[in-house]
């Protein structure tokens, strides 16, 4: 059976770091992108590391093969990963329901996968559900910006409950700010 679970120990890690990998946009066709989503930053082993020792990402295994990830990403992860700052600078601009964003209490999605083989199963779900979970009693919410031309991405966090913030473009590419909001 496959169950949602934190991060625990260093092969989570590592295992995460392999499905990583094999998931990066310069890694996939075209065709690949566009039918199955992708992923656009790759994260170190030591970045990982500094994220979990803030809190624990979230994982699906098989056996003890890690299937599924998704990376919590606190806001003081911001000066881990340098492509990361222009969605927290951008943050810190923005208001939300008449008060300015980062007066809520949030944090952001790092980056979610799924393993190719294990896709169709409920498991993006499963990974944000389990998110929910465990951080809605202390967050308000959750934050993670995708590529506007992921468009298997951005249709799954829509029906997951993300509602659009804003579009930005920065040096990378452009994205579409959403927010899921867990205080009603």
């Amino acid at each position: 059976m496959l169950i949602p679970d934190i991060v625990r120990n260093i092969s989570d890690l590592e295992q995460i770091l392999l499905l990583q990998q094999k998931n990066l946009k310069e890694h996939l066709s075209a065709d690949e992108r566009k039918s199955q989503g992708f992923l656009t930053l790759s994260h170190s082993l030591e970045i990982l590391h500094a994220m979990h020792s803030m809190a624990p990402s979230i994982v699906i295994r098989d056996q003890d093969t890690v299937v599924a990830y998704a990376l919590t990403e606190m806001p003081a992860c911001r000066h881990l990963m340098p492509g990361l700052e222009p969605m927290f600078e951008l943050i810190d601009t923005l208001d939300y329901k008449g008060r300015p964003l980062s007066s809520y209490l949030y944090y952001t999605m790092g980056q979610i996968c799924v393993d190719e083989a294990y896709r169709g199963q409920g498991l993006f779900d499963l990974l944000y559900q389990h998110h929910r979970q465990i951080f809605a009693p202390t967050y308000q919410l959750l934050l993670t910006e995708i590529s506007t031309s992921n468009t298997r991405s951005l249709q799954a966090h829509r029906r997951v409950g993300f509602g659009e913030l804003c579009i930005h473009r920065d040096d990378l590419d452009e994205w579409s700010l959403v927010v899921w909001d867990w205080m009603g």
